[in-house]
C-alpha cells in the first residue's frame, strides 16, 4: 500500500515544494491549507505522516497535534516553523510531536525525516497489531475462565498467585481478587493445602500431574472430595514460567452409596465379585491415611496393583512410589538396596549409595514379598517402623525420612513366627491393617470380566482384529483351578493373541497345560447365565448394545445372546 502523506501550511509555495519532492519518491501526498481542511482529512483518511506548521492563521499546528493525539491516531507528527524559539519547540515534543523542523526546508532534510517517521509508524502498527491481539487473547482467556465450572489457578515460579477465575470462590472458599499476589498456602488457610503441595511438585520437577483425588477437609465443606491436575505453565518461547491448577469439584459418595455401588473397575483392578468389592472398599478406606498395610495373597492375585491404588489414591500420590522384591536380592545386596551405603563401607562400594528408604521420603516405599527377609534385615526394618529413621551400611549417621511403609507377601507369615523364622513384633507392626486377596477361583464370576480387559488390551498391542474367545475357551477358563491367578490369565490370553489368526480365539491357541485340563462333562449350560430378561437388558445396556462385548461379559456365545434378544422381544431403546 502506498504511503500516504499530509502536507498542512498556509503558504502555497512549500505545500507545493513539499508535495513535489514526496511525489518524485512515490508517495501519495495529500495538502490542507488550514486547521479545518486540516482535521477533514484526518477524519476520513488514514495518514502514515503529517507535516504541519506551527502558524495556522487562527489555530496552530499545536491545535492540530492535539488532534491526534487525542484521537489515539498512531501517525507522527511533523511540526515545522519559519520562527524557531524554544517555547514552541518544547511544547511541541511534549505534547508528542515525533520530529521538528524550521524553515526553510531542504529536500535532504524533508527525506531523511519523512524515512525516520514512516519507520517509526511502521513501529507503532506492529506494537499496536501485537497489543490489539494481547488484548483479544485477553479477553478469551477471561471468557475462558468464566464459562469453566472447574477452579483455575495460575502461580508463578515462587507460587505467588497469577490469576485465578471466579469458580474458586465456590469451590476453594477464596476471592479471586483479592488472591492474585499471594501466595496459594496464604489464601488456603482453611484446609489441608494439597493443592499446593500439587503446584510445588510440578514447579520442582516440572511435570504435569493428572486427576490426584484428595478430600479437602475445609470445615465449612467437610465431604468435598476434588480432582487436582496440575501442568507447567511456559511462555511461547517455551520457558518455564510457573504451573497452572485446575481444581474439579465431584460429589463425594455417601457411605450408603459406597455400599450400594457396584464396581467392575478399580484403581486398574479388574473384578466385580462381593470379594473384590471388599478389597475396593478397604483400599478407598486407607488410601487417604498413613496407616501401614499388609497386602496377603497368591503369586498373580494383583498384591502390586492394590499397592499402587493405595499409594495414588492417597495424599501421597504426587510423591514418588518405590517398589523392593525382597525376594530378589541377598541379604547384604538387600540391606544396600534398602538403606544405601556409604564409599568403602564393603568391597566394591566405590561410592555413596542412596537408598530405596531416602528416595521414597513423603512418598511410599512398596516391600514385595516380605516374608522372605532375613532376621537381621528385619531387625533394621523395625527400627524405621518404630522410629522413622535408620544408618546406611558403613554410617554412624542417622538418616531420618517420612515414608508410609506397604507389605506383601504370599507366604503365611503366622506360621513363620510361631516357627521363629519371623519377628513377632515386626509382624504386628507391618499388619496393622491386612488386606487379604482372594484366589482369582474363589471369584470366577469376575473371568469374564478379566478376560474383556485383556482382550482389549492385547488388541492394541497385537493390532489384530480380534473378536473374543469361543463358548469353549470361556467354559475353560471358568473351570481351570488358576494356580497362577490372574497373571496366569493374562499370559494365557497373551498366548493366545500371538497364535491366533483368525477373528475367534479357540482352545487351540491355548497353552498345552489349560488345553489339557479339558473336560467336556462339566460344559455349564448357558440358558443359566441369562434366566431373566432384565438381567440380559442391563448387560446390554452396559456393553452399549454391541452383543459381542455382551457375550463376553455373560460368559456365552453371540448366537446365544441373539437368540435370547429374539425370546425376550428385546430391542435397543
Amino acid at each position: 500500500m502506498q504511503t500516504r502523506i499530509l502536507i498542512v501550511d498556509d503558504e502555497e509555495a512549500i505545500r507545493y515544494t513539499f508535495k513535489s519532492f514526496m511525489t518524485k519518491e512515490g508517495y501519495e501526498v495529500l495538502t490542507a491549507k488550514d486547521y479545518s481542511s486540516a482535521i477533514e482529512i484526518i477524519s476520513t483518511t488514514d495518514l502514515d505522516v503529517m507535516f504541519v506548521d506551527i502558524v495556522l492563521g487562527g489555530h496552530t499546528g499545536i491545535d492540530i497535534l492535539r488532534e491526534v493525539k487525542n484521537r489515539n491516531l498512531f501517525c507522527p507528527v511533523v511540526m515545522i516553523t519559519g520562527e524557531p524559539n524554544i517555547e514552541t519547540a518544547t511544547d511541541a515534543v511534549r505534547i508528542g510531536a515525533f520530529d521538528y523542523m524550521s524553515k526553510p526546508i531542504r529536500k535532504e532534510k524533508i527525506l531523511r525525516v519523512t524515512n525516520n517517521a514512516i519507520q517509526h509508524k511502521l513501529l507503532l502498527d506492529e506494537k499496536g497489531r501485537i497489543e490489539a491481539e494481547k488484548e483479544r487473547y485477553r479477553q478469551n482467556l477471561e471468557a475462558i475462565f468464566r464459562s469453566v465450572g472447574d477452579a483455575i489457578v495460575t502461580v508463578d515460579d515462587k507460587m505467588d498467585i497469577i490469576e485465578t477465575n471466579e469458580a474458586t470462590e465456590s469451590i476453594c472458599g477464596f476471592s479471586p481478587k483479592a488472591a492474585i499476589g499471594r501466595k496459594l498456602s496464604e489464601v488456603q488457610d482453611r484446609c489441608n493445602k494439597s493443592c499446593a503441595k500439587v503446584l510445588d511438585e510440578t514447579l520442582k520437577t516440572r511435570n504435569a500431574i493428572r486427576e490426584y483425588r484428595i478430600e479437602c477437609r475445609h470445615p465449612d465443606r467437610p465431604t468435598q472430595v476434588v480432582l487436582l491436575s496440575s501442568s507447567p505453565l511456559t511462555d511461547t518461547e517455551d520457558r518455564f514460567m510457573g504451573a497452572v491448577l485446575v481444581v474439579r469439584d465431584i460429589p463425594r459418595l455417601t457411605n450408603l452409596e459406597r455400599e450400594l455401588r457396584e464396581r467392575h473397575q478399580f484403581h486398574h483392578i479388574i473384578g466385580k465379585s462381593a470379594k473384590m468389592q471388599e478389597v475396593y472398599r478397604l483400599v478407598e478406606d486407607l488410601a487417604d491415611t498413613d496407616t501401614t498395610v499388609l497386602i496377603t495373597g497368591e503369586s498373580g492375585t494383583g498384591k502390586e496393583l492394590v499397592a499402587r491404588a493405595l499409594h495414588y489414591g492417597g495424599p501421597r500420590g504426587v510423591k514418588a512410589l518405590v517398589n523392593v522384591n525382597c525376594s530378589a536380592l541377598t541379604e547384604n545386596l538387600l540391606e544396600s538396596e534398602l538403606f544405601g551405603h556409604v564409599k568403602g563401607a564393603f568391597t566394591g562400594a566405590v561410592k555413596d549409595k542412596t537408598g530405596r528408604f531416602q528416595l521414597a521420603d513423603e512418598g511410599t516405599i512398596f516391600l514385595d514379598e516380605i516374608g522372605d527377609i532375613s532376621p537381621r534385615i528385619q531387625l533394621k526394618l523395625l527400627r524405621v517402623l518404630q522410629e522413622q529413621e535408620f544408618e546406611k551400611v558403613g554410617d554412624s549417621k542417622t538418616v531420618a525420612v517420612d515414608v508410609r511403609i506397604i507389605a506383601a507377601t504370599n507366604r503365611d507369615l503366622r506360621s513363620r513366627v510361631k516357627l521363629g523364622e519371623f519377628r513377632e513384633d515386626l509382624y504386628y507392626r507391618l499388619k496393622v491393617v491386612e488386606i487379604g486377596l482372594p484366589l482369582l477361583r474363589e471369584r470366577r464370576d469376575d473371568i469374564p470380566l478379566l478376560v474383556e480387559h485383556f482382550m482389549e488390551q492385547f488388541a492394541k498391542r497385537f493390532k489384530k482384529d480380534i473378536d473374543g474367545v469361543s463358548d469353549e475357551v470361556l467354559n475353560t477358563f471358568l473351570r481351570y483351578p488358576w494356580p497362577g491367578n490372574v497373571r496366569e490369565l493374562e499370559h494365557s490370553l497373551e498366548h493366545a493373541f500371538a497364535l491366533c489368526h483368525e477373528r475367534t480365539i479357540r482352545v487351540d491357541h491355548l497353552p498345552s497345560e489349560i488345553k489339557d485340563h479339558i473336560e467336556p462333562k462339566s460344559q455349564a449350560p448357558e440358558s443359566k447365565v441369562i434366566d431373566e430378561p432384565r438381567k440380559l437388558l442391563k448387560i446390554l445396556k452396559k456393553a452399549d448394545w454391541n452383543k459381542a462385548k455382551a457375550a463376553r461379559m455373560l460368559g456365552i456365545s453371540r448366537q446365544t445372546i441373539y437368540r435370547k434378544i429374539e425370546e425376550y422381544k428385546l430391542s435397543k431403546p
